[in-house]
């Protein structure tokens, strides 16, 4: 009887990790350093397995101090971001993970590319915006006449500008805004959030003291829920913010619904970041 014909072994591949999986489980390599960052912020590739995606890496060893900011805290708010953009359900803000690198722990984010898009901001002659912007103040340019500065009417700057109030982004500039490829449109850099005392800084005032839209209530009902000391959320952010920091995160959002609005410019902090794009 001869024996049973062998069959050579199939090689085995895992399933693709969900982008959020791979920054965190795979392989992180340097390709270079992003030089205009404010801190350290390193251009890099992760891989598992055969498979690849382009990152950025900024390790906590790379933050400059802050004044109004625990040391070596920024990367952990840049995680707290993602998670409650991912809690809206909107995903504002690209997979990011906290992970051991090269050069320590620190935030790893997924690396957008920038497609071709309608403009968001402009700088426009006369008092009023045009149709379809919406006016965020007046600019000086360059020969010392002034002009004043819009953003776009648009649904996706409108849902972040409801989600740097939940978060209390102190930086949202212009250069923080990426188009991305089927419509898609990301905020990134935001290691100055969460801050307990009101700090918030955009370029998104277009809609201040105007009622929030249905979709943004809704939203923020359920990130109620999502904050509640026994939620998923709330969990989350314990591992990453403090727990005075989380506290006033829920009164926001708590704020924000009894409102009804859109917040506005408090006066005791400047209302635009500097420099705005």
């Amino acid at each position: 009887m001869s024996a049973p014909e062998r069959i050579p072994p199939r090689s085995v591949r895992s399933a693709a990790l969900p982008p959020a999986a791979l920054l965190a489980e795979g392989e992180l390599t340097v390709r270079g350093r992003i030089r205009e960052a404010s801190n350290a912020a390193l251009y890099c590739t992760v891989s598992h397995d055969g498979q690849e995606a382009a990152c950025i890496y900024k390790p906590v060893a790379g933050e400059r101090p802050l004044w109004d900011f625990p040391d070596g805290t920024l990367a952990q708010r840049e995680v707290a971001a993602y998670e409650v953009s991912e809690a809206t359900g909107w995903g504002l803000v690209p997979p990011t993970v906290l992970r051991e690198g090269p050069y320590g722990e620190g935030m790893c984010q997924l690396w957008i590319e920038v497609t071709p898009a309608d403009e968001l901001l402009a700088l426009v002659d006369g008092e009023e915006p045009g149709p379809g912007w919406r006016a965020i103040g007046f600019a000086e340019v360059g020969d010392g006449r002034p002009a004043l500065l819009v953003h776009a009417d648009d649904v996706r700057l409108r849902r972040l500008a409801v989600l740097d109030a939940v978060i209390n982004n102190a930086d949202r500039k212009g250069g923080h805004l990426l188009p991305a490829a089927g419509g898609r449109l990301y905020g990134i850099d935001h290691g100055v959030t969460f801050n307990a005392e009101d700090k918030l800084r955009t370029l998104l005032w277009g809609w201040a003291g105007e009622p929030l839209t249905g979709e943004a209530v809704e939203v923020l009902e359920g990130l109620t829920e999502a904050l509640h000391p026994a939620g998923a959320l709330a969990g989350r952010l314990a591992g990453l913010i403090t727990g005075a920091e989380l506290d006033a995160t829920r009164a926001r959002v708590a704020a924000l619904l009894d409102s009804g609005k859109h917040p506005e410019p408090s006066g005791e902090w400047p209302a635009i970041p500097w420099p705005p794009v």
